[in-house]
């Protein structure tokens, strides 16, 4: 049983391995024959020998695994948006914004910017315990059965590696791979795939995982996750990626200056044409880790990375109608619809116009041809007029009056750019996009309710509002178009569990305006309760940390309104959460409150994001530079002698990581 057992660890090490060389290192030591050879002779040594079952068996990567739902799971660390810039301008812009935030020389490393599908994945003990998407970043789908099944990630890592990691990278389809397809397709009969990333993104979710191992995807990793690798810079930990088994892309580069930088943009301008994938930029990091970790992130997006955009391609198409759509907050969004046109790997055939003022300065007419171009390669939009091809009986476009949906007249109110339909309750896009936002995943995130049966309860007078979800009976939803009973069982349930959603992410449901995630957080931290927050004045408001005159005024408007108070209180009838909950409420004080902190240098008990959430626990303010305002300063190792010196100049005291946990314990 021993020697079986030896036999089958021998072929699946052996099997990693020339794996590993071929699509990793593009380096095959054995022919796909010989290959073919060994994985039968260990699938048949696994049938026979059950109990050597391996989740991680070379075998896996043929797929087989059918999964009906995929798990909605939560990222141990967030996955951050990258902050854009289109000219080498901006990029001198954000390299001036942080080196007024960190000591000492800032040297960049370069990636370039595939354009795939994103993904994070977990190895513990050295073999791949979990493969999920970026979803909103905050949670995303396990997808693992089906990223088993690229070739080139490991399933066991070599060399040195910590206990328990995360690594993020792009999940993408090489252009050879993707015409390969297309070629079957067209021969078969059926649609082309429109473009490499979208189908790379759509294989993900493929419910047969034997069907993803038959689409040709590669990985490409390019970001570790964790405090306990012992490298220093983002370059270092290109290479500590590659030597565990990772693609890591070589064509990442360490830059010493911005002008070093901008010779890497210019050159993969042209190169990226070139390369095997599809890509639309560069990816400029701050190479120093430590300095990374003091610039920290933003609400959205790491401040020390930019993602530099490579110029949209361009197109000319002829507009053929201006029609308007109603969003959730009665805005008019007018709408381009366009002779359709392929772009960027796309067929476009809409285009947002934006606002009025954008219709008037382009002077945009039906009938114009016009060009369009990707904002940042995702979002098509019309930049400009051909105006030597304009027909000769042209007329200006006559921005609409009424409600195209409920015939109301529009209002506009001083310094805002779009027009508003004001028939709150009576709109039907409106009532039905404030419903689809209440349920979104990011909000309540009702399972077995979409935006598709919220328009449907909606039209069949169910639900009026997101406070009548709570009220639905089986029996209602039933006769409903395309609903059987397991989808109605499913809906009800969702409705139900959906009680259990913490308050911010309620507070935001609400779709209060301009009140977004982070908003939320901020008011339901200083507020703690629905009550406190809608008693709140605009001058109380204003006083909240990062809360503008624009918040306060649609805060107290919104609480002010009868109907929203009606609403609420339904809400609470039906047992939401609408209040911070005891657990979080005991882990915050007011030790700190009125006390603006800054946090510098590299710290062992805790983590800097660990400090930087104990100070906002105990009602303090994180800030990024030392000013006059500055309470004091939690001051770690290697903190910069610059802001030391300005620390002592300005008699700013200084705090060690030990004295700082004493004065919140």
């Amino acid at each position: 049983m021993n020697e079986t057992k030896n036999k089958i660890q021998s072929l699946r090490e052996e099997l990693h391995q020339h794996n590993h060389n071929y699509y990793v290192l593009d380096n095959s030591t054995i022919s796909d024959y010989e290959f073919d050879i060994k994985l039968k002779e260990l699938q048949a040594l696994e049938q026979a020998n059950p109990e050597f079952y391996d989740v991680n068996s070379p075998t896996v990567r043929v797929g087989g695994e059918v999964t009906k739902n995929f798990n909605t799971v939560a990222h141990e660390h967030r996955m951050y948006s990258l902050d854009n810039s289109y000219s080498l301008e901006d990029l001198q812009d954000w390299e001036t914004r942080i080196k007024k935030q960190v000591d000492g020389e800032v040297t960049y490393t370069c990636e370039l910017k595939y354009d795939g599908a994103s993904i994070s994945l977990t190895y513990q003990n050295g073999r791949l315990l979990r493969a999920v998407t970026r979803g909103d970043g905050f949670q995303g789908d396990d997808v693992t059965a089906n990223i088993k099944t690229i070739k080139s990630v490991p399933l066991q890592l070599k060399g040195a590696y910590p206990e328990r990691f995360e690594i993020r990278g792009e999940i993408v389809l090489p252009f050879i791979g993707f015409n390969k397809m297309n070629e079957e397709r067209i021969a078969n009969g059926e649609e082309p795939y429109k473009n490499p990333r979208n189908t790379a993104s759509g294989s993900l979710k493929l419910q047969d995982s034997a069907e993803v191992a038959k689409r040709p995807l590669d990985c490409l990793l390019y970001g570790l996750v964790g405090r306990y690798f012992g490298f220093k810079t983002q370059f270092e930990s290109l290479e500590k990626a590659r030597q565990m088994g990772f693609k890591a892309p070589k064509e990442a580069a360490y830059c010493k200056t911005i002008d070093a930088v901008f010779a890497f943009i210019n050159h993969w301008d042209k190169a990226r044409h070139d390369l095997p994938y599809e890509t639309d930029g560069v990816v400029v990091k701050v190479n120093n880790l430590q300095q990374q970790e003091e610039l920290g992130f933003t609400a959205k997006a790491p401040r020390w990375a930019m993602a530099y955009k490579f110029k949209a391609e361009q197109v000319s198409t002829v507009l053929k109608e201006i029609t308007y759509q109603v969003g959730r907050t009665g805005a008019i969004t007018p709408v381009a619809n366009l002779e359709p046109v392929a772009l960027a790997g796309t067929v476009v055939k809409r285009a947002s116009l934006h606002n009025a003022d954008q219709i008037e300065k382009l002077d945009i007419r039906v009938d114009d041809t016009v060009f369009v171009e990707k904002g940042g390669e995702i979002i098509p939009k019309i930049i400009a007029v051909d105006l030597a091809q304009r027909p000769s009986h042209s007329q200006p476009t006559q921005y609409i009056a009424n409600c195209p949906e409920c015939n109301t007249p529009l209002a506009r109110e001083e310094g805002e750019a779009k027009h508003f339909c004001p028939n709150y309750n009576g709109c039907n896009p409106q009532v039905i996009g404030r419903i689809q936002h209440f349920i979104s995943r990011k909000a309540m995130d009702v399972e077995g309710l979409g935006g598709e049966t919220v328009a449907l309860l909606v039209h069949a007078g169910l639900i009026t509002n997101y406070a009548d979800l709570y009220r639905l009976t089986k029996d209602q939803i039933l006769p409903l178009e395309r609903m059987a009973e397991k989808s109605a069982d499913n809906l009800i349930a969702g409705v139900e569990a959906s009680k259990q959603i913490p308050f911010e992410r309620v507070l935001f449901a609400l779709g209060i305006r301009f009140v977004g995630e982070t908003v939320a957080k901020t008011l339901v931290k200083h507020y703690k309760n629905i009550d406190a927050l809608a008693f709140a004045s605009v001058i109380d408001l204003e006083q909240v940390n990062e809360i503008g005159i624009r918040i306060a005024e649609s805060v107290v408007d919104f609480f002010s309104d009868i109907n929203n108070q009606h609403l609420i209180n339904r809400l609470k009838d039906d047992g939401l959460q609408l209040e911070i909950s005891a657990e979080k409420l005991a882990n915050q004080t007011d030790k700190l409150k009125g006390k603006i902190i800054v946090v510098s240098g590299v710290f062992y008990i805790v983590s800097r994001t660990e400090l930087k959430k104990l100070i906002e626990d105990n009602g303090g303010k994180v800030s990024a530079s030392i000013s006059s305002k500055t309470s004091f300063i939690v001051a770690g190792d290697n903190m910069g002698p610059s802001k030391k010196e300005k620390a002592e100049k300005l008699n700013i005291e200084l705090l060690n990581e030990s004295d700082f946990l004493k004065i919140i314990q």
